[in-house]
């Protein structure tokens, strides 16, 4: 059987990483072909998550940048439209390694994701999507997410979903295909691989809040964004602040003369490997983020959660760990009150969605 995973970035690798293992643990074997839609830190999480690197990449190396601004995006995709024609009667042989019709998989929602599904129609696979269904309502928040996401649902033919809402909104479009309940996101099994480690080289506090603000909407309302960073650098004198920084927030923060606010209580430090990251933030005591993967290893842990978005697509722990600030700075405000109120008992070892997913995908490509 010939099972392809196609990704892109640091996030992608780490939430299909459980699948992969899962299926190297039986005995199937896998490939990774990259869109190279990341670059920094790609490698180092393959190699903490003990994958091998890509099996091909579909951007010469000459021109491999990692994409961390919308501008970067078109001459992106014009470079894998590119790597893709030159490599095709290598890209189906891989497919075509085992003489079974292949399974292309795709992860999230993430341009990388619309691209694979593609790659894998376009090459006459099956294309399998991890993390399906999920929806806002709304197609321009977040954006380009959500779009992305329903041109996936359209692409792809066995889709995989994290809870019963996510199923019921791909029947409700008519989704093509198999549409199977996992129960949870492999972010869960990641998470439980990952998060036994002690954090090797930071000296947190006994007790800090973790922060992690990257998104496209948040950084470039640059008036919102900074007040912010105010406001949680005068929080922190109450219970100290770790922010996690890419290289696009630290220099939108240098752009906007925001430096200022970080010392000893608000400390801002590099981004850090997923490997790395989940100790961290498996010992902070609560969270504030704009990101709906963490609101999901939040949900899990029961670690109190401030996503602060206008909407979410995910509703783990909406009503219970988890609040939604809706870009309102008194509910950041008011989290940072009653954090504690929001903590809850983590149900880390109660769902394994890696094995669903194998087991449909064995059972998918023997049928072929």
């Amino acid at each position: 059987m010939s099972i392809v995973f196609v990704a892109g970035t640091t996030a992608e690798i780490i939430k299909i990483a459980p699948v992969m293992r899962e299926l190297r643990e039986r005995g199937v074997p896998t490939y990774l072909w990259s869109t190279d839609q990341h670059v920094s830190g790609v490698q180092e999480t393959l190699v903490n998550l003990q994958l091998a690197q890509p099996d091909r990449h579909l951007v010469p190396e000459r021109r491999r940048k990692h994409i961390a601004a919308s501008r970067q995006v078109p001459g992106w995709l014009a470079s894998v439209a590119g790597g893709v024609l030159r490599q095709r009667s290598a890209l189906l042989n891989d497919l075509r390694a085992k003489g079974t019709k292949p399974v292309v998989v795709v992860h999230g929602d993430t341009f990388t994701t619309v691209l694979g599904s593609l790659i894998g129609r376009l090459l006459r696979a099956t294309v399998a999507h991890v993390e399906a269904g999920l929806r806002s309502g709304s197609m321009l928040s977040p954006f380009p997410e959500e779009a992305n996401r329903r041109v996936v649902g359209r692409l792809a033919t066995m889709h995989f979903a994290p809870t019963q809402r996510e199923v019921e909104n791909l029947r409700r479009e008519h989704a093509p295909g198999e549409v199977v309940l996992t129960g949870a996101n492999t972010v869960v099994d990641a998470l439980r691989l990952a998060a036994r480690e002690e954090p090797d080289d930071l000296d947190l506090p006994a007790e800090f809040g973790l922060v992690t603000l990257h998104r496209f909407e948040l950084l470039r309302q640059g008036e919102h964004f900074s007040a912010l960073l105010r406001l949680l650098a005068r929080r922190a004198t109450e219970t100290p602040l770790v922010m996690v920084v890419g290289e696009a927030e630290r220099a939108r923060i240098a752009e906007l003369g925001l430096d200022g606010l970080f010392g000893d209580r608000f400390r801002m430090v590099p981004k850090r490997s997923y490997a790395r990251f989940l100790p961290v933030l498996a010992r902070a005591a609560f969270v504030v983020t704009d990101s709906g993967g963490l609101q999901e290893e939040c949900a899990v842990l029961g670690t109190p959660c401030a996503v602060h978005r206008e909407r979410t697509e995910r509703h783990q722990g909406l009503g219970e760990n988890v609040m939604l600030t809706r870009f309102d700075l008194d509910e950041v405000a008011g989290f940072l009150d009653r954090w504690r109120e929001y903590r809850r008992p983590s149900t880390l070892d109660d769902y394994h969605p890696s094995k669903i997913i194998v087991d449909h995908l064995e059972r998918a490509v023997r049928s072929n």
